[in-house]
């Protein structure tokens, strides 16, 4: 179970941020790995078994992040990330394109929410086509999310008109990816127990729109656009 994070966890954070190679992260490696990973993988396990309680007919599965850059694609950064995720989703190698539960923990910050990130044209097409077709389904999620002050709609948007939608669905309609993100300084509920209670409390106003994308993926897959999601 998650007994929470500490100071040291984040003092190493920071550590690793100004010093990023390798001699500083081998002397700081058991601190790493008891103060942050340790951590994180206990609340990524609880958490994973919360949603999967959620959406117990979900092939789910809980990824862990590596704090090691691909050697591939540094672009001049050091070799260690100074932050660290965790997510729940579907889908063996390739998590894209798929509703994917998520918390990550870097030096200023925690997030945690739902994505629905790069998804491919065809997918966010066919979107748009259900919002279309089917709007009131979707504006009564929508009509809820507007209700709520935990997690705010993010992504990248198209900055020329997509179609004609309702003032109420133009925002997610304009989207080329999707995130329900809530975003917060480190303050003191990573030092708690509690936190992973209420990410999960949280996650549960988001299980409608996992169940909504992971709708539209299988109908992408399957080869047709449902009549009704």
């Amino acid at each position: 179970m998650f007994q929470g994070y500490t100071q040291e966890t984040v003092d190493f954070m920071w550590g690793i941020r100004f010093n990023n190679e390798r001699g500083w992260f081998l002397e700081h490696k058991q601190q790493y790995q008891t103060q942050l990973l340790e951590p994180t993988r206990a609340l990524g396990e609880q958490v994973y078994e919360g949603v999967q309680a959620m959406l117990p007919r979900e092939p789910l599965m809980l990824k862990t992040s590596r704090i090691y850059r691909d050697a591939r694609r540094l672009f001049g950064r050091g070799p260690y990330k100074d932050h660290l995720w965790f997510c729940v989703r579907t889908g063996d190698k390739d998590w894209t394109g798929r509703p994917t539960f998520y918390f990550e923990i870097a030096p200023e910050y925690y997030s945690y929410g739902m994505g629905f990130w790069q998804a491919p044209a065809e997918l966010m097409e066919a979107f748009r086509r259900d919002l279309q077709a089917h709007p009131a389904k979707f504006e009564k999620l929508v009509r809820g999310f507007e209700k709520q002050n935990i997690f705010t709609l993010n992504g990248d948007s198209y900055a020329r008109s997509r179609g004609e939608i309702s003032d109420r669905l133009r925002p997610w309609f304009q989207k080329k990816s999707i995130t329900l993100s809530h975003e917060l300084p480190l303050d003191e509920k990573i030092f708690h127990p509690e936190l992973a209670e209420e990410i999960l409390e949280n996650f549960r106003m988001l299980v409608p729109f996992y169940k909504y994308f992971a709708g539209l993926c299988a109908s992408v897959t399957h080869g047709h656009q449902r009549e009704e999601i």
